[in-house]
């Protein structure tokens, strides 16, 4: 009924309230609206002059179909000259959503007034999550909202605005700034959530929406004032960290566990050692088959763009561990020290002796690195320094004959420090003094900020884990350098200007006031002993003051 003043309102808000061009905002309605007519405008953008930097949001009002096949719903849009009994009439969804690869633009936002099925959503933020807002940019989301699933019936009447369906009166008000967080920021994840805990609720509504990614994880941002509050300020390059409001409701439960509820299953469970040991076992076999495999060879020639895509690759097949591994790191105790040690030892397994180029040998211990924080991060926020202990000190064999055992924490620093410029050509870090610290510290905070809700204390944690990280390897390798050094992060900056309330500052006052008893110590970290601990930090302190970052 409404589908009509739907659209027109929604293009008028793209125009007035966030400043799309007129000549950017394509309208098809009525009889402009037919199945050719919208997919040549959609495939439009495809073509130069879109950029990455682009926005493209669609909007559909109208009618949606679900057709069961043998596998799943596949969703359907009815376009003007549709005929739900000729499915060749109609916009299979997902024609949309493989199309968009195609489509340069790194944030793309579906908004869909209609009900259908087979949607392929993989996930939404969770309540509370934090995101950094400038590095969002950097980052490709495709994002969806449907007014709701197969067979639900959209209502027209009853909502908060006249003439407008309730799914779109309350897009409106979320749109005209009741989405928009304390900061003043409005994003795809802030509306979608609004809608949805409106939708759902509304006396008037039979339906419930549907949102989240289809890919990626970049956030479609509206507006963003506090970014340009500071455009012209000195703190320019700083990234700013806010909080995305979405939704709290269970929406995207389909009956299934998630491999992380799994885990927390078992590890609440006196008798689950066995199927946790079995689950990370598995985790720790996808990583290394991936990491193996030939997409990672070392005889390929270097570029940018191949950098990029092992790294990006590298980040997704650890996923699963992540959510295993980190969920044992946070809340697993003592007797599950064995699984920690097992997980990481094995994931040296793919590495090997290889020829080829030292970038690519060297780039082999990323996924080690990268899992080391995440699980490492996870430790500290839970104190559990013994889980901590037990991922530095993993005993690994350094060569292939398993002789010469060592502690993990040793050849992955070693070799990741020796990619140090190598990480500079990352789009974004050429400037950073430490780049691989930087680049880690924004692409991890989203993964570990859903399956933990750390918020604003990340910052902490982060340093906290770089910082001990650092100081314990000093301690295994100061005998043999004959000196004391360890890798250098975001913590280092920090030292020069922060006075006493630098991460090394901070860490040494709590560690002098409990001496002995001091978490690391306790759990076997510095050989057990405050004064060890305490050798280590003066010769670190000396370091940091060597720091010439000006």
């Amino acid at each position: 009924m409404y589908a009509l003043n739907d659209a027109r309102a929604f293009g008028e808000l793209l125009l007035n309230a966030f400043g799309f061009k007129s000549e950017n905002v394509i309208r098809l309605s009525n009889a402009e609206a037919t199945k050719s007519t919208i997919l040549e405008a959609y495939m439009s953008f495809t073509d130069n002059r879109i950029s990455d930097d682009d926005r493209i949001c669609v909007f559909f009002a109208g009618h949606g179909h679900t057709v069961r096949s043998y596998r799943a719903d596949v969703g359907f849009l009815v376009p003007y000259d549709g005929n739900v009994d000729k499915l060749g009439t109609l916009v299979r969804w997902d024609d949309l959503t493989k199309n968009a690869e195609l489509i340069p633009a790194k944030h793309m936002l579906f908004i869909m007034d209609a009900c259908y099925g087979g949607l392929a959503i993989q996930r939404a933020l969770k309540p509370g999550s934090m995101r950094f807002l400038r590095d969002n940019y950097r980052r490709v989301g495709r994002q969806v909202l449907t007014a709701g699933k197969a067979d639900e019936v959209v209502s027209d009447t009853g909502g908060p605005l006249p003439n407008h369906s309730v799914f779109t009166g309350h897009l409106i008000e979320g749109l005209g700034g009741k989405s928009a967080s304390s900061d003043g920021v409005m994003t795809a994840n802030g509306l979608m959530a609004y809608v949805y805990e409106k939708v759902a609720r509304d006396p008037e509504s039979k339906q419930t929406p549907h949102f989240g990614y289809i890919s990626g994880d970049g956030d479609f941002v509206f507006s963003a004032p506090i970014l340009e509050a500071i455009k012209e300020s000195a703190k320019e390059e700083e990234d700013i960290l806010v909080t995305v409001p979405t939704s709290g409701s269970g929406i995207f439960s389909n009956g299934e566990r998630t491999i992380e509820e799994l885990a927390k299953d078992h590890l609440s469970n006196p008798s689950g050692k066995i199927y946790l040991d079995e689950l990370t076992t598995r985790v720790t076999r996808h990583v290394i088959e991936l990491a193996g495999s030939d997409e990672f060879s070392t005889q390929s020639p270097f570029s940018d763009e191949e950098l990029v895509r092992r790294i990006e690759r590298y980040e997704a097949i650890t996923g699963d561990f992540q959510k295993v591994v980190g969920s044992i790191a946070y809340w697993g105790g003592n007797e599950h020290a064995s699984i920690l040690k097992k997980g990481f030892g094995r994931l040296t397994d793919p590495i090997g002796v290889a020829a080829g180029l030292r970038v690519w040998i060297g780039l082999r211990w990323f996924p080690i690195e990268y899992l080391l924080y995440f699980c490492g991060m996870a430790s500290i926020a839970a104190e559990n320094y013994d889980n901590l202990s037990a991922m530095f000190l993993t005993h690994i064999a350094e060569d292939e004959s398993r002789r010469n055992m060592g502690p993990l924490l040793i050849p992955t620093t070693e070799n990741i420090v020796s990619l140090n410029d190598t990480f500079k050509r990352l789009p974004g870090h050429e400037r950073n003094y430490v780049p691989k610290s930087e680049y880690f510290h924004k692409k991890l905070q989203p993964s570990l900020d859903d399956l933990l809700f750390l918020g604003r204390d990340y910052e902490r944690v982060f340093d906290r884990f770089e910082l001990l990280r650092a100081l314990v390897y000093a301690d295994l390798t100061s005998d043999q350098r004959g000196n004391i050094w360890g890798p250098i992060g975001r913590f280092g900056w920090k030292q020069l200007n922060g006075g006493e309330n630098s991460p090394l500052n901070v860490l040494r006052s709590e560690s002098k006031e409990l001496q002995n008893q001091w978490g690391p110590i306790k759990a076997g970290l510095f050989r057990g002993k405050y004064s060890r601990f305490e050798e280590i930090a003066n010769g670190f302190t000396e370091l940091l003051k060597q720091l010439r970052w000006f």
